[in-house]
């Protein structure tokens, strides 16, 4: 279990305010009155040590509820009926579906991850892929995803990308199109020119397997209710990885990141990647992570491509860049979480 009752209602007022406001009035509602009951605070209470509980407890009732469509409380979730009740009023069959699926509810929150493989992401992935491209002389480059869930993130190059304009980058053909808003007056590098990928593993406590329809499903139910689209494209995403899996490892990256890198030739860079991952760390977890990477790069060119939301007031996309034994890290933009928009800034 985490947190005490009250620590863990300022969480859920600031996921409502910070992460759900203009996104999702449903779960904005809903978090909203969560903080103010401490029966459902000590059931999301549950949720294991290190995992965003609001997250946690919202994916667990929605999959509850997409196995039961019929349950009244569906009537509010937009994924789940084509006309939706007003949100404000869904908190009371909520509170109430909580208290009748209590022990199922726990047993989610105790044993499932946030593992949100949010594609749309790869619209900011994309432009700092080009950037490490270029700064590797174009050569291949061996991609190493840490937090990876399904691997749908490695697939990047194998979707089709949309900005402001009407032009469309990337794999043209792609049943994948995923679209993204510019901001501010930076352009990143959209490349015409994919680089080649030598390698691609990803890295997870729990990889998720494409192939698994209930683990699927769970993807599925970390979706918000209202955004339908981007339901759409986790479904098409994890058709099209279907054809063709990405390679996935079970374990913590500091302890396998050695054995991985072992794998792959020296004179071929590496780019490490994680988005939304080491939020679940610990500060000392996160030091432990930078050392190793650090310690890794000593012997080889290493890069490091970072999206994460750790105190600023939007994610931050950074690139590091280790050559021999040097870093040098630079700030390439700020994005949206859900990578609806991205403001290009290197």
């Amino acid at each position: 279990m985490i947190g005490e009752p009250r620590a863990l209602a300022q969480k859920f007022v600031r996921f409502a305010e910070v992460e759900c406001r203009g996104a999702s009035p449903l779960y904005e509602s809903l978090a909203h009155s969560i903080a103010d009951h401490d029966e459902i605070l000590e059931l999301a209470a549950h949720a294991a040590p290190g995992q965003p509980a609001p997250n946690l407890l919202f994916a667990a009732v929605h999959v509850l509820l997409m196995r039961e469509p019929e349950t009244p409380l569906a009537e509010f979730y937009p994924s789940l009926t084509a006309a939706a009740r007003p949100p404000g009023d869904a908190y009371p069959g909520f509170r109430t579906f909580c208290r009748r699926h209590a022990e199922k509810i726990r047993a989610l929150l105790e044993s499932r991850r946030v593992q949100t493989n949010e594609v749309r992401r790869c619209a900011y992935l994309f432009p700092a892929f080009a950037a490490v491209a270029r700064l590797a002389g174009g050569r291949p480059l061996a991609l190493i995803e840490i937090g990876a869930s399904a691997g749908l993130n490695l697939l990047w190059d194998r979707y089709a990308y949309r900005y402001d304009d009407e032009a469309v980058y990337g794999a043209l053909e792609s049943p994948v199109l995923i679209t993204c808003q510019l901001r501010g007056d930076g352009r990143p590098p959209l490349a015409r020119q994919l680089p080649t990928i030598a390698a691609r593993v990803g890295v997870d406590l729990h990889p998720v397997d494409v192939m698994d329809a209930d683990a699927v499903r769970w993807l599925e139910a970390l979706v918000w209710p209202e955004e339908r689209q981007r339901a759409d494209l986790l479904r098409t995403a994890v058709a099209l990885a279907r054809r063709d899996p990405p390679r996935l490892v079970s374990g913590d990256g500091v302890v396998v990141l050695p054995d991985i890198l072992a794998e792959i030739p020296a004179e071929i860079p590496v780019c490490v990647f994680h988005s939304h991952t080491v939020n679940q760390f610990s500060p000392e977890q996160r030091e432990r992570f930078t050392m190793a990477l650090a310690s890794l790069a000593r012997t080889r060119t290493l890069y490091r491509v970072s999206a994460e939301w750790l105190g600023a007031p939007v994610p931050q996309l950074t690139l590091t860049t280790w050559s021999q034994g040097r870093a040098d890290e630079r700030l390439l933009a700020r994005c949206d979480h859900h990578g609806r928009w991205l403001e290009w800034l290197d």
